[in-house]
């Protein structure tokens, strides 16, 4: 084979180590036929089955619970509740005493029940669907022998790359960043959930690899490098002095960078550029604290949501939100109300779709489920008492929705009070662009809320209508489009003319030639992953604001997104030469 597999960047940094292979899908089961003396050894095998796989899961729950903790943890009690369901063991016994195999009874009737679930009116049961898949890979494994390939068995130190075609919630809790070095995934695009998720925790990743588990075995040594999107297979003596030569030049960049961080990121002009950082859990607060950032431009609370297995009640919220704004010692911190759906699903009460990106998600859903959407508000305006918190709505493409979601903010203050519970009524609302029909719409927003905040991320999808998950359709998501340039420019005019706030938090920003293009554009205000402040920083105090809008007027006047990049890869080499902090981003 190939010693070279070709992915997507998705998280910066070069990993050497061996593979730890997940193959986490429903296993190929023989169909096998039993004699009648054999029926009662089988139903025994099943038995014993069912008691090793909810052994197994107390004992990856414990550790899950060790380092993700208890609410994320919860996932696997749920799948532990399945296994003790009596239906399961008398539903399968009974195809056995059809002369079925033990593992083709169990498949069957795991089959039958995802198929049941996934058709069901009510959505709790819809929404187990996913724990029941994991049951049915886990038992089966048991039963015809399979390894068991846990992220949480990478012993400590282990410096693993592990190598998945998706992760999934269940896997995702199980990540220890003490074994596990790397992320490499057949699925996903740049701004898919696992490339977002591996930049927060700092992990070098490459996604969209497509069939790389296919073609490992698990007993391979790789480099990852993460910062060229690539996977190299048992690499020579010196492809991997090279690679380390690389990770050395760029940890050292990294530690220049650094040093810099605490500096404020004024162009040459002497223009302020505010530099927020995008935080995806509480445990990433202080980390990202110490980045250098003036503040969290994003703070995603789907983590408290996805893959659960109960809504977090509003003290946990509370908690939670609180962490990151004691982080940030009264720098401002925005939190983005729960933007579930598409590829980020919630607890029970989510309708199965052909098409989630434009179902119900978001602030849809918060806004028809008043009474999940309050505890979230309650929680918020709560911790609103110990710092500047601000409210950013997701997905917003009308004003009724800011009006509704207002109305809302005021019943869960005039709730606190009556509980006399100490709140900050005045907390200022804002709303995400993500979508044409928002920008088209801006000036109608204005007189509602205190600031705009353009989420690129989904408004590249929507414009150019490319799923940004699909890693068949990656070099088709390109954030220079003219159109999206165009969308950004109108975006920033309309908030100049009304005096509002305008940032940037989607993951355009953190790259620095996109970054370039924004502040060109005219946005003064950026949030980025944490990693990434001090090398945005670094980028605004080598350039002026005229230099940039030179180059975006250049780039505005391109027919294609190709030749939009051409002009401000031009301009932005000729200004830093080969600096080596722009070089895997630009050249």
């Amino acid at each position: 084979m190939d010693r070279a597999i070709v992915g997507i960047s998705a998280s910066p940094g070069i990993v050497l180590g061996p593979v730890h292979l997940l193959r986490w899908e429903v296993p190929d089961v023989p169909h096998r036929i039993i004699p009648d003396e054999e029926v009662d050894r089988e139903i025994a095998r099943l038995n014993d089955a069912l008691e090793r796989a909810k052994e197994r899961l107390r004992a990856v729950r414990d550790r899950a619970e060790r380092h993700a903790g208890p609410e994320e943890a919860a996932i696997f009690e749920v799948q532990v509740s399945i296994l003790d369901d009596a239906e399961l063991g008398k539903r399968t016994e009974s195809y056995i005493r059809q002369n079925l195999g033990a593992e083709k009874a169990f498949d069957l009737v795991l089959l039958e029940w995802r198929q049941t679930f996934a058709r069901s009116a009510v959505p709790m049961m819809r929404e187990r669907v996913g724990d029941l898949m994991d049951v049915h890979i886990r038992v089966l494994s048991v039963l015809l022998g399979l390894p068991d390939h846990d992220p949480v068995d990478v012993p400590k130190g282990a410096n693993a790359i592990l190598v998945t075609h998706d992760l999934t919630p269940s896997l995702t809790v199980q990540l220890d960043r003490d074994a596990i070095a790397g992320i490499a995934t057949d699925l996903g695009t740049r701004t898919s959930h696992v490339a977002i998720l591996a930049r927060s925790l700092g992990l070098p990743a490459v996604v969209g690899l497509r069939d790389a588990v296919g073609r490992l075995r698990g007993d391979e040594y790789v480099v990852l490098d993460g910062s060229s999107g690539i996977l190299v297979v048992n690499p020579s003596a010196a492809e991997i002095d090279t690679f380390r030569n690389r990770a050395i030049a760029e940890a050292q960049t990294e530690a220049e960078l650094l040093e810099a961080a605490d500096q404020d990121a004024i162009t040459t002009d002497g223009v302020r550029i505010t530099i927020r950082a995008n935080v995806d859990m509480p445990d990433e607060a202080e980390q990202a604290a110490r980045s250098g950032a003036d503040g969290v431009g994003l703070m995603r609370t789907e983590f408290l949501v996805v893959g659960r297995a109960s809504m977090p009640d509003e003290d946990e919220q509370y908690r939670a939100y609180t962490r990151v704004v004691r982080a940030f010692g009264g720098r401002p911190v925005v939190i983005r109300t729960f933007d579930v759906g598409g590829d980020k699903l919630p607890v029970g009460g989510f309708p199965a779709e052909p098409n989630p990106f434009l179902g119900w998600r978001a602030i849809r859903m918060c806004l028809d489920e008043p009474e999940i959407f309050k505890v979230q508000l309650r929680a918020l305006l709560r911790a609103a008492m110990h710092g500047d918190v601000r409210i950013m709505l997701p997905l917003v493409v009308s004003l009724d929705e800011v009006l509704a979601a207002r109305k809302l903010l005021g019943e869960s203050a005039d709730e606190l009070e009556r509980r006399g519970v100490a709140c900050k009524r005045d907390v200022p609302l804002g709303i995400m662009i993500e979508t044409p029909a928002a920008v088209i719409a801006a000036d109608t927003f204005v007189d509602d809320v205190a600031f705009f905040s353009i989420g690129t991320n989904d408004l590249v999808q929507y414009t150019l209508a490319v799923d940004r998950g699909n890693a068949n359709l990656a070099g088709r998501f390109t954030p220079l489009h003219p159109s999206v340039l165009r969308l950004v420019k109108r975006t920033v005019e309309v908030g100049a003319l009304h005096e509002l706030d305008v940032s940037v938090c989607g993951e355009m920003a953190s790259q620095p030639l996109m970054a370039f293009a924004l502040i060109g554009l005219g946005l003064r205000s950026l949030s980025v992953n944490p990693r990434a402040v001090p090398l945005v920083k670094r980028l605004v105090r080598g350039l002026s604001i005229s230099f940039a809008a030179e180059a975006v007027a250049a780039a505005l006047q391109a027919r294609t997104a190709p030749e939009a990049e051409r002009q401000l890869k031009y301009r932005l080499l000729a200004a830093f030469g080969d600096a080596a902090f722009l070089r895997d981003s630009v050249t």
